[in-house]
């Protein structure tokens, strides 16, 4: 059994997917494994992962279900759930077996977003110490798991949205999470996109509804996700 196994949920990635992909390759040859699964691009992102990934598996679209299915398909007794637009560190695979050999059952990687605007320094320490104290990670950082504890509480609820925050509600109620000081770099396209101030308090709005008990499926349609993811 590998030790390690990434999984990378994609849609329509192709743009970036291969130069990740190759950014990962170093971690291959330490002996982690990479498995992609996509769910059902209509670009060639699956034609991207030839000859980079160990696995590529079509699944029903929506992240959670995806990570799922990877998981499924994959060997490794760590599991690690990786963004395609997320960059790990470069001790990432050193740091992930050193914190679950200390006794950690699971953990996340503090996050910085790779963005010029002054602003989203304040956001990433903003998210790396609210992650810090409530012990809820984004799927941004890099959560990182043991395959036992990932199928004892039986992996992540299939939910279009808040599928990283449901997860780590229940880790949390089985262990305190390994907080990895070393970032993780992810894009910074949407904040771009959407602007930084109008990101952050749509995501501070959809957090509080979802606390409240607002259905996944809304907040999705909020967020701006297809009615099909």
């Amino acid at each position: 059994m590998k030790r390690l196994s990434i999984i990378m949920p994609v849609l329509d990635e192709a743009s970036r997917l291969r130069t990740q992909l190759a950014k990962l390759q170093s971690l291959r040859l330490l002996g982690a494994e990479l498995v992609v699964a996509d769910g059902g691009s209509g670009d060639d992102s699956a034609t991207c992962c030839a000859g980079l990934a160990d696995h590529v598996l079509i699944a029903a679209r929506g992240r959670a279900r995806q990570m799922n299915a990877g998981a499924a398909a994959s060997s490794g007794d760590i599991l690690l759930f990786l963004h395609a637009d997320t960059e790990l560190p470069p001790q990432a695979f050193e740091s992930i077996i050193a914190a679950i050999d200390g006794g950690a059952q699971w953990g996340r990687f503090d996050v910085r977003i790779d963005g010029r605007h002054p602003m989203l320094r304040v956001v990433e320490r903003m998210m790396n110490l609210r992650s810090r104290l409530t012990g809820i990670a984004t799927g941004d950082q890099a959560i990182f798991l043991r395959r036992d504890l990932f199928e004892r509480i039986g992996g992540y609820e299939e939910i279009p949205l808040m599928e990283d925050i449901r997860l780590c509600a229940r880790l949390r109620r089985e262990a305190p999470p390994a907080c990895l000081r070393e970032p993780v770099s992810t894009s910074a396209r949407r904040w771009e996109a959407h602007g930084v101030w109008r990101t952050v308090l749509l995501m501070w709005r959809l957090r509080a509804a979802h606390y409240f008990g607002a259905k996944p499926e809304l907040l999705a349609r909020q967020y701006g996700y297809r009615s099909d993811g």
